[in-house]
């Protein structure tokens, strides 16, 4: 920077006015940096002069970052503003990180602000005293199973992560977490020395090689599911109950995933899949897919397929899928058998009744005074359940449980109501049906569950899960408590993903914008992809609310070295290389993965017409601009030789450049290119360009990382943009056809191998049962390549393209296809997020 200007910006007036608040003149300087910034820093000051003039630095420096996040697009109102600025100016707000949190608050909350709820969502008054932080870091490593030092990073990352301590300062958090593990552990070990050049002279050689590191453990063999028991460690209230589990399961580890079939598995249910499927694979064991069948009011047929079409999509095999619905017949002798040991009663309260009773208005529970009729009557009354004696509501099957026990699943939970829809299975059989309470742990135990595993929300159920089973004195599984996965910026509520169906929001369960699994399916999310993530962040009690940036980060490195590599351009501008002949054409033999060989290689053409991204393109140079310009001169990838522009035409009545003409610098010295751009040929005889019929482009479906509940104001305007220009190099064809090929020979292989290894294929296909095809693994979507410099795509399930047909001879476009392709991802994180 010249003296001059230096000179002019400690002059600048604006420094005063910034310094007047309290910002030293270092940070009055660097603020009038950004214009935009400095313009809202300048507002907020001539506006609340009284109030920010003589703050202390810290307070200034908060308000200046005020104008800064500010300046970031934020749809803020001013009086929302002002009350943010308020709460700094109070020294309520005391923290960038909190200022962040206000700012997010006030964006979905306008005024009036309720101020308890402001100040809980912002950390307002947070305090923890160290005995406080000390216990609650005690309790965390003690109920994680933390071994030692090694996990010291992970801990004091979870840590911070954990809505309890959300606001406490990082540092105490570390300093702590440092003492609980020096007073658990001991003292950390001293690094081992780093191993001598491999330059230096033999001489200097150790004489005995430094042990090799132990190999990394699996997701499975550490943490919360390292720590979980052994097959028959389950405690029993018998001994043979024991025994018979394991003579059932041979010590094998069995476990199940239990979906309700009223709705698709979201990005959370991965997870799930992921710990029940893979812990038991881990071990040798076996996986149910049983359908917790239990509500017929809420079940359909298509969720019943998607179900088993996303399990195996993501890679596994159920051993057998089974319905909650096959054991009712037990499960109504079960409760007669409660009832006979005094332990369940017919009740006839109304639903506001029993909300009383069960303490849900005052926090206590007291007796229904149907709980102590006798035992005979209960029985008479839950037979006459059965037989359609009364309507819905009238009578429920309650388990007489412990109303002094301080946990709410204890307060005598409804084990049977009365429902009149027919069942999609048994039809018109039951007019009762059991609830999750009374049916979970009790199928479990019919199936010899050796691992119950389940989110934290069922903690407070493992209680009563474990009553029910020792009142009926059967064998009782072992349910363990994992922390579920969510995505900010998401939905997973069935409910409102339904309204924005039914809404027309979205085009439907599989709009790419959703986060179900048919969606991610259908946007090319390979599901390898998904299982890396679900494994890098671990298994552990605590819930994650992972950014929606992270998880394409994974997406984004999983493809880095999988995908197939195409020349792609979005906007095209045509391009006349001048120099060659108009029947000039070399064929370019290219690499598909510059890093992957075996992904093979693709031909294409390099002839006097190619047509190059609009945005390559300047009428203008600049030194810091490297694409073209006039008598500019790039790089084409994988072409023979660079080109440079000696002129361009444009539209008389738009102005808009429509045409470069160029020279293909083929003589003399070459001069190495400072940039390289994709490129795309015109060549009919070849099928180059191949033309996409429709691009689509997906951006957050919402505009807040934490959706209110008011979703529908919530959403983004322009979540999908669709471009109609985009063409593509004439390799697509090989790509997709051969893509679509080994899809189908690896889809035909998986269902062979599984009809021999499970009871989940066509060969012991019962009525209606889902059972394993081919046909669930291929889709359209496994044609996935990188637009070499534009982003991930992959085909979407409204493209129409008969080369893709199975036994087609087609070997190019034909008349009636239609290209529709989905941005998976882009190369790279998009400006503007975290």
């Amino acid at each position: 920077m010249s003296k001059a200007a230096k000179t002019d910006e400690v002059t600048d007036p604006l420094v005063t006015v910034f310094q007047s608040i309290g910002l030293t003149k270092a940070k009055s300087l660097e603020a009038i940096k950004a214009p935009k910034n400095a313009a809202i820093l300048k507002e907020i000051i001539e506006n609340n002069k009284d109030s920010v003039t003589g703050l202390d630095e810290k307070q200034a420096t908060l308000v200046a970052n005020l104008a800064v996040q500010l300046s970031k697009a934020r749809t803020i109102g001013s009086g929302e503003r002002d009350y943010v600025l308020k709460a700094i100016v109070k020294s309520r707000l005391k923290t960038v990180d909190q200022i962040t949190a206000a700012l997010k608050y006030v964006e979905s909350h306008k005024l009036p602000v309720d101020e308890a709820e402001f100040n809980k969502q912002c950390g307002v008054g947070f305090t923890m005293s160290p005995e406080e932080l000390y216990r609650h870091v005690e309790g965390y490593v003690t109920s994680n199973n933390i071994a030692g030092w090694a996990s010291l990073g992970p801990v004091i990352s979870a840590l911070k992560n954990t809505p309890e301590l959300r606001w406490a300062s990082p540092l105490e958090v570390k300093t702590t977490v440092d003492k609980m593990f020096l007073d658990k552990f001991g003292p950390k070990e001293a690094a081992k020395p780093k191993a001598k050049d491999t330059k230096a002279k033999k001489d200097d050689a150790p004489t005995t090689a430094a042990p090799a590191a132990p190999p990394r453990k699996s997701v499975f063999e550490e943490g919360f599911l390292g720590q979980l028991h052994k097959p028959g460690e389950n405690p029993q209230i018998h001994l043979q109950l024991r025994e018979a589990h394991l003579k059932a399961t041979g010590g094998q580890v069995w476990t199940r995933f239990p979906p309700e079939p009223n709705g698709y598995l979201h990005i959370g249910h991965s997870k799930a899949i992921f710990v029940n499927f893979g812990y038991a694979a881990h071990h040798g064991g076996k996986t149910y897919l049983r359908y917790d069948d239990t509500n017929p009011e809420k079940e359909e047929a298509r969720y019943f397929e998607s179900i088993l079409e996303m399990v195996r999509w993501l890679g596994f095999e159920p051993w057998k899928i089974t319905y909650s619905s096959d054991y009712f017949t037990e499960l109504y002798e079960l409760a007669v058998e409660l009832i006979k040991r005094d332990k369940a009663y017919v009740c006839h309260c109304t639903q506001e009744e029993i909300k009383v009773d069960r303490g849900e208005k005052r926090g206590q529970p007291r007796p229904c005074i149907h709980r102590n009729r006798p035992i005979e009557e209960s029985l008479t009354e839950f037979e006459n359940m059965k037989n359609g004696k009364y309507k819905p509501k009238e009578a429920n099957l309650r388990m007489k449980q412990d109303l002094n026990d301080p946990n709410p699943q204890m307060w005598d939970l409804t084990a049977y109501r009365v429902l009149e829809t027919p069942h999609h299975r048994t039809h018109d059989k039951w007019k009762i049906y059991p609830t999750y309470d009374f049916t979970h742990c009790l199928v479990d135990s019919m199936e010899n569950i050796s691992h119950s595993l389940c989110t934290t929300e069922f903690i407070a159920s493992r209680q009563s899960y474990d009553w029910l089973c020792d009142a009926l004195e059967v064998y009782k599984p072992r349910q363990s408590e994992y922390g579920r996965l969510s995505l900010e910026g998401s939905i997973m509520s069935k409910r409102k993903i339904l309204a924005l169906v039914e809404e027309g929001y979205v085009s439907g369960w599989d709009d790419p914008r959703l986060y179900t699994l048919i969606a991610l399916r259908r946007r090319g999310v390979p599901p390898g992809a998904i299982l890396s993530f679900v494994s890098t962040l671990g298994v552990s009690t605590a819930a994650s609310n992972i950014e929606i940036a992270r998880f394409e980060q994974t997406v984004r490195q999983y493809l880095e070295n999988s995908a197939p590599r195409l020349l792609m351009v979005m906007r095209p501008l045509k391009v006349t290389i001048k120099n060659l002949p108009e029947d000039y054409c070399l064929m370019v033999e290219k690499p598909l993965h510059p890093k992957v060989p075996e992904l093979g290689t693709s031909t294409i053409p390099f002839t006097r017409t190619i047509y190059i991204e609009a945005d390559d393109f300047r009428k203008e140079d600049s030194k810091d601009y490297f694409r073209l310009a006039p008598g500019k001169t790039v790089g084409l990838f994988q072409a023979p030789y660079p080109i440079t522009c000696t002129s361009f035409k444009t539209d008389p009545a738009t102005g808009e450049v429509v045409e470069l003409i160029c020279k293909l610098e083929n003589e003399g010295p070459a001069k190495k290119p400072k940039a390289y751009i994709q490129w795309v040929a015109e060549h009919a005889t070849s099928g180059s360009p191949v033309r996409a019929d429709e691009t689509r482009i997906f951006y957050p479906l919402f505009k807040s990382e934490k959706v209110p509940s008011d979703f529908r104001s919530d959403i983004a305007p322009n979540s999908l943009e669709v471009v109609k220009t985009a063409i593509i190099e004439v390799g697509f064809w090989s790509l997709a056809k051969r893509s679509l090929s080994d899809t189908r020979r690896e889809a035909k292989t998986r269902t062979e191998k599984a009809a021999k290894e499970s009871f989940a294929t066509e060969a012991s296909r019962d009525d209606d049962t889902p059972h394993a095809t081919s046909e669930q693994l291929i889709g359209n979507e496994c044609v996935r390549f990188q637009g070499l410099r534009v982003g991930y795509f992959a085909l979407d399930k409204d493209s129409r393209i008969a080369v893709l047909q199975e036994g087609s001879e087609a070997t190019g476009r034909t008349q009636g296809d239609y290209i529709v392709l989905n941005r998976i991802v882009s190369l790279k994180e998009d400006a503007g997020k975290s």
